[in-house]
Formats: C-alpha cells, structure tokens, sequence
C-alpha cells in the first residue's frame, strides 16, 4: 500500500475536511483504514449508501457504523428505496454522487475519496474500448480529478484487487463481501472474471501499463482542447461553422470540434450522439442539404458554412400591410412616404397596376414572379437556388401579394415589373427592415 500512503499524504493536509465513500467491501474499507492511519488531524465523514437489493445490505450498514463509531469517524448512511427501469449501474452510480456532494455541500469538504483500483480501471477501459466513447472516455479515470467545488482522489489506484484484499486480512480488517460481484449477468463482472485473468497472467503489473496509457490519453485529451478552443474560435461564429477553414483541419480536428458544437447543444443528453452521427457530419459533401438528429436537431449544410439547431415547424401565416408588420424571420415590412433606396429592400408601386391591399406571407411551393427586366415568370424556388440562398433558409423567406395572389416583391432579394422607378408616380413605397 505504499503508493496509496504517498498519494494521501500527497494531498491531505492538517484539518482538512474529507468525504469518502464506504459500501462495506474490502476497497472501501481499507482505504477509510489507510486514512485513519495518517498521523493528521482530518475530520472524516464516511458516505455509506444502501442499494437495497439484497438482504445482507442492513448488516453491512451495521458493520461499517460500527466501525466509524470506534474510530471518531461520522457516519452518514443513505437508503435507495426504488429505481427506475433501466440501467441499473449508471442509475446506482448517479444516486451515489448526489448523497456524496450533497454531504461536500454540508460539512464544506474539500475532497471526496472513493476505493476505484487498478482493476477497475482496466474494466471500465475496457468495455468503453468494446462499446465505443471519446478519447477522454477511453482514457476512464484518474487519480486526481479536479470538480466544480471539490477534488476527488483515488488512492488506491495503483493497486490490484488481490493485493487490496490481502491488505484487508493481513490487518484484520472487517469488510464484506457482495454477493452480485459474482453474477455474470453484470458487464463488468464478465471481464472481471473472464478478460483481467488472462491479462495478468500476461504480465504481473498490467494495470500500470493501462495506467500509462489512461494518462498518455488524457493528456491528449486535455491537449486537443485547448486547440479546439483555439479553432472553434477562428470557424465556429453565431451558430456557423465556416467550411473555408473547417476543411482545411486534420481529421481528429474537425471530428472534436463536431463533437464539441453537439456536446454544448445536447448537454447531458451528449451520450446519445455516437461516433455514427459524426461521422455522417463529416461526410456531408453536397451543398444544400439537411441531416436529421436525435432530439429534433438538425443540421443544415450551404454552400459555405453548416448550422445546428432544432427542427422549426414551417410558420404559415397571411398579413395585411398597412403601416408596420413585424416577420417571423425577425425582420419587418414597414410602409413609408419617401425612400432614396432603390435596393430589392424597397419596392414602390402603383394602384393602376396592382389591386390593394397588398399582403405579405410564407412561401409556398409553386410560386411563381414576373420578375423586372424578363419577359415571363420564374420559379421562386428557382430564385433562391441562383441566389444561394442555404436549403434551411428558404421556407423563412416572405413573399409579397397584391389582393389576387399576384406576387410583386421578394422581399430583400427580387422586384417584380411592378416595381417603379425613383421618378416615377407610385401609391405606396414599403421598405423592408
């Protein structure tokens, strides 16, 4: 246990306030007697949590209350009375850390220690190899590991189960031993059973090889941040990822900063997003065109940039204008009496050509414009793909009518015949804004 000695004394200092986590088997149970044999003054509060699912739970919690009460240490005990269907273990898990950071909050602890050793860190590096992750979850866990208000260590790291529970015999000390541990139905214990044997028989100290790399992996983890920080600053603006320099990134580069956008709209819902959906990111190569994901997000790629946002319902809708009228594109039609602009962003017209009131509303497949200067009509779907206007953008763009549906404005983009010129007589002139 010398290594576990060096990383205690390492971080815990005279009055210092720690939290470590206790279920009662050999793990736990040493390291709370590694603590205790610190010659420092801690105040020490052992986290205990009944799962509730088999009966030798209750004498467990009684085993370790006994112990803590023998030794000045406070108990503080948590029962789970039901779980909802589903995974078991990241339900466990995630009940645990709140009764844990809910006791740092309490007593102000500055660190959480918890009992993970060598062979869980090679289980859980493992089947997250098998099942897939990121390059930090491959990497599994560390020692130390800096949180929102607390550290939290695991000291026992660089130790095997075997030498734990040698440990624990050796200095007579009590701990107990779950039964689930052995049912195969469990992931973790199939590797612990089936996969680590064969890997130790390999070589003795294996789990510091899987160390070694967890670090090497972390390390460039922590590495490909700071760039992908870097480079979402200089390609990722309002919501666009600008391709000119997106494209000319390595690989690893552009699948991180991909990862990274998702990760910031998807938040704790992220572990939906595989190495598929990036993948299928990645590969978009045609311009104009929309990839659905999970949760209603939507990717839309132009001709330049690509956008991530959530899927819009299209906004029908039918407006009479008369003074101000305020788009669902944010923008707004507003009628005024004299504009020097001759810009597609004001239209002026006339009451011998046209039938008022005029209307704005959403395009609608089908719609067609007598544009000024030709002498036939086009297709308006036809304008916005001449005008590159980006696939996601086009059902926003609003259209103006006169009262028979003859459309004479395009608002910000294209003018009808109808249009009239600075010095020529008009009834309305309406600016778009």
């Amino acid at each position: 246990m010398e290594k576990a000695h060096i990383l205690l004394n390492k971080y815990l200092k005279d009055n210092d306030i720690v939290v470590i986590g206790v279920s009662g088997g050999p793990d736990s149970m040493v390291l709370l007697s590694l603590i205790l044999e610190l010659k420092k003054d801690l105040t020490i509060i052992c986290a205990h949590i009944n799962h509730n699912v088999r009966k030798e739970s209750f004498d467990e919690a009684i085993m370790v209350e006994n112990f803590c009460a023998k030794n000045n240490v406070i108990f503080k005990q948590m029962t789970i009375e039901n779980y909802e269907t589903g995974n078991f273990e990241n339900q466990a898990r995630e009940k645990r850390y709140r009764f844990y950071e809910s006791l740092i909050k309490e007593y102000g602890a500055k660190y959480l220690l918890t009992a993970h050793h060598g062979d869980d860190l090679m289980e859980t590096m493992l089947m997250r190899i098998v099942r897939g992750s990121t390059l930090k979850g491959y990497s599994a866990f560390s020692e130390y590991e800096k949180r929102n208000n607390y550290i939290l260590l695991r000291p026992l790291i660089h130790n095997t189960k075997d030498e734990i529970l040698s440990y624990a015999i050796e200095n007579h000390i009590p701990y107990a031993i779950d039964s689930s541990n052995s049912d195969e139905s469990y992931t973790r214990n199939r590797y612990r059973k089936n996969i680590l044997p064969i890997l130790k028989k390999e070589k003795q100290n294996v789990h510091e090889k899987f160390y070694e790399l967890s670090k090497i992996l972390k390390e460039t983890d922590e590495f490909i941040k700071i760039e992908i920080e870097n480079k979402l600053k200089e390609c990722f603006i309002k919501n666009k990822l600008y391709l000119n320099y997106f494209n000319n990134y390595p690989v690893i580069i552009k699948r991180e900063i991909i990862r990274k956008i998702l990760s910031d709209i998807y938040k704790s819902d992220i572990k939906i997003i595989t190495n598929k959906h990036i993948i299928q990111i990645l590969e978009i190569n045609k311009p104009n065109c929309s990839l659905d994901l999970p949760k209603g997000i939507k990717i839309h790629k132009s001709y330049d940039y690509i956008t991530f946002e959530k899927a819009k319902t299209k906004s029908e809708y039918r407006k009479e204008i008369i003074d101000k009228v305020d788009l669902p594109n944010g923008k707004s039609l507003k009628v005024s009496t004299s504009v020097k602009d001759t810009s597609n962003n004001v239209i002026r017209l006339s009451k011998n050509e046209i039938d008022f009131p005029l209307y704005v509303r959403n395009r609608k497949d089908g719609d067609r414009i007598l544009l000024k200067g030709l002498n036939h009509h086009k297709k308006i779907k036809d304008i916005l793909i001449d005008e590159k206007i980006p696939r996601h953008e086009r059902d926003s763009i609003p259209v103006v009518e006169d009262k028979n549906g003859v459309i004479v404005w395009i608002p910000g983009l294209k003018k009808s015949k109808f249009d009239k010129e600075k010095n020529e007589n008009c009834d309305i002139i309406v600016k778009y804004i």
